[in-house]
């Protein structure tokens, strides 16, 4: 638990929850902005799940973060929906407007926030094709984010094609396409933006399998895998030149909106609260 108990009270609730960062991303913001108020995680197995929510507030919570596997059962439990939340049929994010309880679904914003403060003006060139590798509720979020965003193109790439299939048929927008990874490295030439959204790459997993020497040289790649902080694809395109993102950045982004709702003010992500968290990163690896 998070500094003290005397203001707001918010949480992350998942299944498993051990490994979240959420506790400490918070509670550096409460720490740095001199605000009373906690910050927990709370492991709730799935069947226990629309009991949890329906005590929030008899347990005085403001809201909370929800992360695996409780994201689209949320979406179910909320009086209200934000128009993204409603999009993507699944929240992240919770807090009231009196006894109403509210979903949004902040992992695109804080996609987007990190490519905005780490590669600034990055859409600013040319928005006309973005590949996103994977299939996954992260792409959704990803795939959603850039069409907000004013991509003429995106091709949602996936090893499985029927499940990139079914992805495009769930966003419903005539500028996304399906493909495999073969179509999609044919498409580098042309691609302004490339995502990766699988675990590929991840600590514990094989490297992506997916080659950026065709990338032009304005493009950018981002991976919002953040363990390790570097991942091959992203030294990859360091090594040619390219701007590059990592997966830390969205995971800090995304966390500031539900901060305010909460704690009553707008987080910054610093250099300092970056350091930090890549710090705890570190440890856990040793």
């Amino acid at each position: 638990m998070c500094r003290d108990m005397t203001g707001p009270k918010a949480f992350v609730v998942g299944w498993p929850i051990a490994h979240s960062r959420s506790p400490l991303i918070h509670g550096t913001w409460l720490k740095q902005l001199g605000l009373p108020g906690s910050y927990e995680k709370i492991a709730v197995p799935p069947e226990d799940f629309p009991a949890f929510v329906a005590g929030l507030r008899a347990a005085g919570f403001a809201g909370g973060n929800v992360t695996i596997p409780h994201k689209q059962t949320a979406a179910a439990l909320c009086g209200k929906l934000t128009a993204t939340a409603q999009r993507l049929g699944a929240v992240n994010t919770l807090w009231f407007e009196g006894d109403v309880l509210v979903g949004d679904n902040t992992d695109g914003a804080g996609f987007l926030g990190a490519l905005d403060q780490e590669a600034p003006d990055w859409d600013k060139r040319r928005r006309d094709l973005a590949i996103v590798l994977g299939a996954g509720g992260a792409a959704r979020a990803v795939a959603d984010a850039l069409l907000t965003r004013g991509f003429g193109r995106l091709i949602i790439a996936n090893r499985t094609l029927d499940r990139a299939d079914a992805l495009v048929r769930q966003i419903r927008d005539a500028r996304c396409e399906a493909s495999g990874f073969l179509g999609a490295q044919a498409a580098l030439p042309r691609a302004d933006l490339l995502v990766n959204t699988t675990s590929a790459g991840m600590l514990g997993q094989p490297p992506l399998d997916f080659a950026v020497d065709d990338l032009p040289e304005h493009a950018v790649v981002d991976d919002i895998v953040y363990v390790p902080r570097v991942t091959p694809l992203l030294r990859a395109a360091s090594a040619r030149g390219l701007r590059t993102v990592g997966g830390l950045g969205m995971l800090l982004h995304q966390a500031a909106p539900g901060f305010e709702h909460w704690f009553g003010m707008r987080p910054k992500v610093t250099p300092e609260l970056r350091a930090i968290v890549e710090a705890d990163i570190a440890g856990e690896r040793r």
